[in-house]
């Protein structure tokens, strides 16, 4: 092993992974990886879809139902609290491939589960490989991306997740009330053999390497990725552009302490914020949603699930407008624009009274556009705020915000609608979301077209 410790060789790879063009290659890798996340999200949100059944097969009360939804969650949150240290320390891909096998083989086991008890202690140990590998493989997309059109490459691969939320929507359409809500989480298992093309694709991210201290598989690696894209061109590769920033030690381990000193303690607390801000929004009326509609408006199991739909295709739509305009806009502006277009919306819609159920299919499908473009966002904006050494560190702990939003938002709508003043929800919606845009405006920093190397030294 060649241990550099002056923080030549992590320049070194920066510069030259910075000035790769986007080619096939590169595309093979996001797809390679983008299905194992969009099995994630397909799982993620299938509880919403099931639970309405479920609630009916296991005679649940509404702290069942409350424990169906965030006993994911749960697990999500401890998969975030432990991905990114272990990502830092062993490397980007053997971690999702670890999480993609504790998602999958679990995702099997809740096909089969016999009762209430074992189905929610399943879903916590399906978390913990949903919640390990979603920021892990966030922040390997973003290191393999060139710095200028990191925006858009890193989004278009994000487009993944609300894709995912979409088809497992659609799918339980069909599938729940034809053959039954067991046979979801059999097709919820599918990625498994991603597995072999994981390991066959995708390579190490060389900026690790580097920033481990080992310089000379980082290089071979940018190599072996150099060779492949001029062999996809047909023309040699322009010389590294200098990386604007001096040298620093290649630090082989980073400590968490780094996220709450010098410029990463303002960047921690506002990432956090805006994480759980935009999850608590996203999760909080997602994960009703089915149960509003056929509860309150009585609405037949088919059609609820349909109107539930329209809001995750929305979020799509918001997804690819992020992906498409985030570069040009810069990520500041577009969060926060994004942030208060969804407060308005759904304040908006607390003030008609949320009166019927194609009402609020309508007004919460609007919204959804923008919660899921800030949502989409963040993945991409929050590995760019730390370093190598502590990126992958950095973005799991936001990520347990991520499923701190995911597990209370639920709780808290879920009380407020038990209240009966089904209105109220979406004040408080509106209002968090509010809250996420003030924050972003003024204390969220700008990362457009900068290094990664340069924003986070």
């Amino acid at each position: 092993m060649n241990i550099d410790v002056s923080g030549t060789a992590a320049l070194d790879v920066a510069g030259r992974l910075d000035r790769l063009p986007i080619t096939r290659w590169q595309l093979t890798v996001r797809l390679v990886i983008g299905v194992v996340t969009f099995f994630d999200a397909f799982d993620q949100l299938l509880i919403s879809y099931v639970l309405p059944v479920l609630s009916h097969e296991w005679q649940l009360s509404a702290a069942g139902s409350t424990w169906a939804i965030t006993a994911g969650s749960v697990g999500m949150l401890g998969g975030a609290l432990v991905s990114g240290y272990l990502a830092d320390r062993f490397g980007r891909v053997r971690v999702i491939v670890v999480s993609l096998c504790v998602y999958g083989f679990a995702s099997l086991l809740l096909a089969a589960a016999p009762s209430f008890e074992l189905f929610v202690l399943l879903r916590v140990v399906q978390g913990l490989g949903i919640g390990g590998e979603v920021p892990v493989a966030a922040t390997y997309i973003g290191e393999i991306a060139n710095a200028r059109h990191r925006g858009r490459f890193v989004l278009l691969y994000e487009v993944i997740f609300p894709l995912g939320l979409a088809a497992a929507s659609l799918t339980a359409v069909w599938v729940v009330p034809t053959f039954g809500w067991r046979w979801l989480f059999v097709i919820g298992a599918l990625p498994l053999p991603a597995v072999y093309f994981i390991r066959k694709l995708v390579p190490e991210s060389p900026r690790w390497l580097a920033a481990r201290g080992y310089a000379d598989r980082a290089r071979q690696t940018v190599e072996r990725i150099e060779a492949k894209i001029e062999a996809i061109t047909g023309e040699p590769l322009p010389r590294p552009e200098p990386a604007g920033v001096d040298a620093v030690d290649a630090k082989t381990r980073g400590s968490w302490r780094e996220l709450f000193t010098g410029r990463y303690r303002r960047r921690t607390f506002v990432l956090w914020c805006l994480w759980f801000c935009a999850y608590f929004v996203v999760y909080g009326i997602a994960s009703w949603l089915p149960s509003i509609y056929s509860g309150v408006f009585h609405l037949p199991l088919r059609q609820a699930l349909t109107y539930s739909m329209a809001g995750t295709v929305a979020g799509l739509l918001g997804s690819v407008l992020i992906a498409l305009t985030v570069d040009r806009l810069g990520r500041r502006r577009a969060l926060t624009a994004a942030s208060g277009f969804a407060g308005v919306l759904l304040l908006a819609l607390w003030i008609l009274g949320a009166g019927s159920a194609a009402q609020i299919m309508v007004w919460s499908s609007l919204a959804a556009v923008f919660g899921y473009a800030v949502s989409g966002g963040l993945y991409l904006m929050t590995p760019e705020l730390y370093p190598t050494r502590i990126r992958a560190l950095g973005c799991s702990l936001a990520g347990v915000w991520n499923r701190l939003g995911v597990i209370i938002g639920p709780v808290v709508i879920g009380a407020v609608y038990a209240g009966g003043d089904l209105a109220a929800v979406f004040l408080v919606l509106g209002a968090v979301a509010l809250i996420a845009a003030i924050v972003t405006g003024l204390f969220a920093e700008e990362t457009a077209r900068r290094p990664l190397e340069e924003v986070s030294p």
